[in-house]
Formats: C-alpha cells, structure tokens, sequence
C-alpha cells in the first residue's frame, strides 16, 4: 500500500520559515497578500514523538490556504524522545501569543484565530484551548482537533487495538515518552485533555475520525463533555482502521468525504466564528 507524502510546498502557496523566540515555525498563506484572513495554529501530529513542521503540507490545513485565504502558522515543537511534557505545549502556547500579537504583520484577523491539528496535535490543540482559556490570554474562535490523541487510559478502542499506522503498542510508548513516569496515571488536562473536569467556556470545535481506530472513543467523549457542557461540537465519523486515513489515502472514498465535509464546516465557521481579543 502506497501512502501520499507531500513535505514542500506547491505553487499555489507561499511560505516563510520564522523563528518564534526558540521555537520554529512555518507559515504558509496565499502567494497574493492578505488582510483579516482567518489565522490558524494548525499542530502536526507524530504520537508527541515524531513529525515536523512541514507535515503541514499533507494535512488538511494546507487547503485551508488554497481555497479560502487562510493563513497557517505550524509550529516545530518539542518532540518528547527529548523533552517531555510540558514543552511542546509550550512551545504551542508560544506560537498562540505570537499570532495574537503579531496579526497585522501576519495579515489574520486577531478575533478569528483558529487552532487546528491532527493525532497528537490534535491533543495539543485541546489542551492549547484549554491553557489559553484558563489564562485568559487568547481567545480561540474554533477548533479542529482531528483523530485526536487525548486520553492516556485505555478506552474501549485503544485497547487491543491492531488499526492501520496507530495502534495500542505504538499508543502505550507515544504517552510513556510524553509523560515519563507519569504515563498510566492521572495528570493534568493540558497533558491528557481527556482528564478535564470544566468543559465549559472552551472553543467551538469539529472533528472527525474512523471507527476503527484507536482514537475513535476518545474522540466521541471529548465531543460529548463538550456538548453537554453547552460548547458546540460536532464529529463525523467514518468507516476505516487507518490512523489519518485522510492525509495518508486522500483518494479513498471515505477520505474525500472527510475532507469535503471537513472544508464544508469550515466554510461555516469562517463566517460565523469570531472571538474578540483586546
């Protein structure tokens, strides 16, 4: 089975590596200049032990760019075969400030900063919400945490898990090498959202994931708290055991419906999803 791996950028699309303070960080936005473009932090994934920045270009984010004028900052965080938690979230966090205090330079509206990510920067982006709404420091318009990589416990699919590119083998090493010792314990919300106790006042969010995978029930119950905790929240789910099936099979079937619905609902929020920021 061949897998579409695309790490450059294309034509369409230009891009700028920058530093922010020690953290790297690529930004892609339209070849043409932008004012007021939604601005999204958009966290590549890697089980919080492998990935790069430029994973960017495979994702979904990448289109964001393309078709409606986004500009996408994708942050090279720490990876946790070096440093553990808490350090990529910080560099996350890092990469939220930035875009916040540098939106006109960016060319993003600063009441319409988006995060975004898939797998564990998919768990990155919860818990980046859920830092930057218990510090009050940014206010986050909408998140995608795609397939997300939340819960440090086994649930009723991470469990004996045998799916295609992520399964509970590599799952129990990703969460050891992000927590250390910790791993198999409780911890706090920022380092396994799945664990938050206050799902109120959080972003609006969607996702979408396969029912064969093992981050399929802990991404159902992360809708689910924020449902009832009266956040709109929404996931699709789709017929499939491969992790990130979207990004690494875009010509399945259930990938184009995926990433049609998932452009679909961001056409949505683009209108209708701001959040003002002194």
């Amino acid at each position: 089975m061949k897998y579409r791996i695309r790490l450059k950028a294309d034509d369409d699309i230009a891009a700028e590596n920058i530093m922010i303070g020690r953290v790297p960080a690529l930004v892609i936005r339209p070849k043409e200049p932008v004012r007021e473009a939604p601005g999204i932090l958009w966290i590549h994934g890697g089980g919080y032990i492998l990935g790069m920045k430029e994973m960017v270009y495979m994702s979904r984010a990448v289109d964001l760019v393309k078709k409606f004028g986004a500009v996408v900052v994708s942050p090279g965080y720490r990876l946790a075969f070096w440093k553990p938690y808490p350090a990529a979230l910080q560099d996350c966090y890092k990469t939220l400030l930035y875009m916040k205090a540098w939106a006109r330079e960016l060319g993003i509206n600063k009441n319409q900063i988006m995060v975004g990510g898939e797998s564990a920067g998919g768990g990155l982006c919860a818990a980046l919400c859920m830092l930057a709404r218990d510090k009050g420091s940014v206010n986050i318009a909408f998140q995608m945490p795609l397939y997300s990589m939340l819960d440090n416990f086994d649930t009723e699919s991470s469990e004996n898990n045998r799916g295609k590119i992520w399964n509970t083998r590599r799952n129990h090493f990703g969460w050891k090498m992000y927590l250390r010792r910790r791993a198999g314990t409780s911890v706090s919300p920022y380092a396994a959202p799945a664990g938050q106790t206050n799902w109120k006042g959080l972003p609006p969010a969607y996702t979408f994931v396969g029912d064969g995978e093992p981050f399929y029930s802990e991404t159902l119950t992360f809708v689910k708290n924020l449902q009832e905790a009266g956040v709109e929240a929404r996931a699709d789910v789709y017929h499939s055991d491969m992790h990130a099936f979207d990004m690494l099979r875009p010509d399945l079937p259930e990938s184009r419906r995926a990433i049609s619905r998932f452009e679909e609902v961001f056409s949505d929020a683009m209108k209708r999803c701001f959040a003002e920021n002194d």
